[in-house]
């Protein structure tokens, strides 16, 4: 019922830049959050930043202060600008929604899952 789009994903250099994109669209009464997580080779999936339906963001430790969130609500679409990359930065940067859908004609919350884009932070 709702799909992620992502794109941006690339190499860049130790210090670097990129921004990375996320469109929802389908059939859905009301995105509450867009999120991005992220999976380096042999690790865990880790939270990187959301940001909710009313406007609030919140960052991972390891990312506040370098990583920006921001919205165009118009085109259901939230962008992460990465600044100052680092190495430790590289991983697959997943997007995530929490929306609201129809479901049997009753609003329930469900999540969903972007494909996925590769980040490589490198010299």
């Amino acid at each position: 019922q709702v799909q992620l789009v992502e794109s941006g994903g690339g190499l860049v250099q130790p210090g670097g830049s990129l921004r990375l994109s996320c469109t929802a669209s389908g059939k859905f009464l009301r995105i509450n959050a867009l999120a991005w997580f992220r999976q380096a080779p042999g690790k865990s999936r880790e939270f990187v930043a959301q940001m909710s339906s009313n406007g609030s963001k919140d960052y991972g430790d390891s990312v506040e202060d370098r990583f920006t969130l921001f919205a165009d609500a118009d085109k259901n679409t939230v962008y992460l600008q990465m600044d100052n990359l680092r190495p430790e930065d590289t991983a697959v940067y997943y997007c995530h929604g929490e929306a609201l859908v129809l479901k049997d004609l009753a609003p329930v919350e469900d999540t969903y899952w972007g494909q996925g884009l590769e980040v490589t932070v490198s010299s």
